[in-house]
């Protein structure tokens, strides 16, 4: 047995049982993995995978009890080799991060600037994506901190970690009626076409479950995924828009209105999630706690440590 093997394995289900996008991801050739595969399975005694002729068409039983110890074997040997490094280059490294757009855009920058005046040696790399797109690149290995809104808690294999609390903020063309000074409500507000995020993005779920309980069924003439173009669109006038808080500067924004509507929606919670028993290196550690105070390697060692079920707040 031997992590190649292993790798053959892991990458055939992430390639979705194409053997020839695995050997270009392994970079080797489809009979190479092909043999790779097979003689694991000789070893151990059982079929991995379900064939049809030659094409491999999914997981056998023992296949799919099989998997997590494969992960966790893989998992276990970055660990090694990141710990390796850790002590043979210490504060070199790579530090990928995967992030919404709104995070990436309004909520990392600051962190990210006071990060590399640290850190000048370490690569950073920043993926965007969306919440779901976030928990997968942190559960194949191929990010070491995920942020989002959204979906992070949902995953056994992830530790997801509580950042800061937000509110969304009505945002208009200047001298719309909605900046008359009268109470913002919901009724008032479900009187315009309304421009906001996509289902699944950004505190979405809060708005609509707010306009669910009060009986209303408002108007959305466009949705979209960051907040730079659902203020693009009111600012042509389409409609009234609804963004996070966060995604509103007075001087950058200063051809809209802005009304707090915190009052209305739900608070929101940004989460930090890591990949369960995966192995930190000491600038994680640093980048964590630049980007919120609280989680410092105490909190997060504490956490990482929790069992799945037993959840973690801080």
């Amino acid at each position: 047995m031997n992590f190649q093997q292993l790798r053959s394995v892991r990458e055939a289900i992430r390639q979705g049982y194409n053997l020839t996008a695995v050997a270009d991801a392994l970079h080797t050739s489809q009979p190479g993995v092909s043999r790779q595969i097979r003689e694991l399975e000789e070893e151990l005694g059982v079929e991995i995978f379900v064939r049809a002729g030659k094409r491999l068409t999914g997981l056998t039983a023992p296949g799919a009890t099989l998997l997590p110890i494969v992960e966790r074997l893989l998992q276990e040997a970055d660990n090694l080799k990141r710990a390796g490094e850790d002590y043979a280059r210490v504060g070199n490294g790579k530090l990928t991060i995967a992030a919404t757009h709104s995070q990436a855009r309004y909520a990392l920058p600051t962190a990210v600037r006071d990060f590399r005046a640290r850190h000048g040696e370490v690569q950073l790399h920043l993926h965007q994506g969306t919440p779901q797109q976030v928990a997968q690149l942190l559960r194949s290995g191929e990010a070491d901190i995920g942020i989002a809104t959204e979906a992070l808690a949902h995953y056994d294999d992830l530790v997801a970690l509580p950042c800061y609390r937000w509110t969304h903020t009505v945002v208009t063309p200047p001298g719309h009626p909605l900046t008359d000074g009268q109470p913002l409500t919901l009724q008032r507000l479900a009187q315009y076409p309304l421009i906001t995020y996509e289902s699944g993005y950004t505190g979405r779920s809060h708005i609509d479950e707010a306009f669910q309980r009060v009986g209303l069924a408002p108007s959305y003439v466009l949705v979209a995924m960051d907040a730079d173009v659902i203020k693009t669109y009111v600012e042509l006038g389409l409609g009234v828009g609804i963004v996070a808080a966060i995604a509103v500067d007075d001087e950058r924004d200063r051809h809209l209105a802005a009304v707090d509507a915190r009052h209305l929606f739900a608070a929101n919670m940004t989460r930090l999630a890591l990949r369960r028993g995966s192995y930190l290196r000491n600038y994680v550690y640093d980048f964590i706690e630049t980007f919120a105070s609280p989680l410092n390697r105490a909190v997060v060692e504490q956490a990482m440590a929790a069992l799945p079920s037993n959840g973690f707040d801080i």
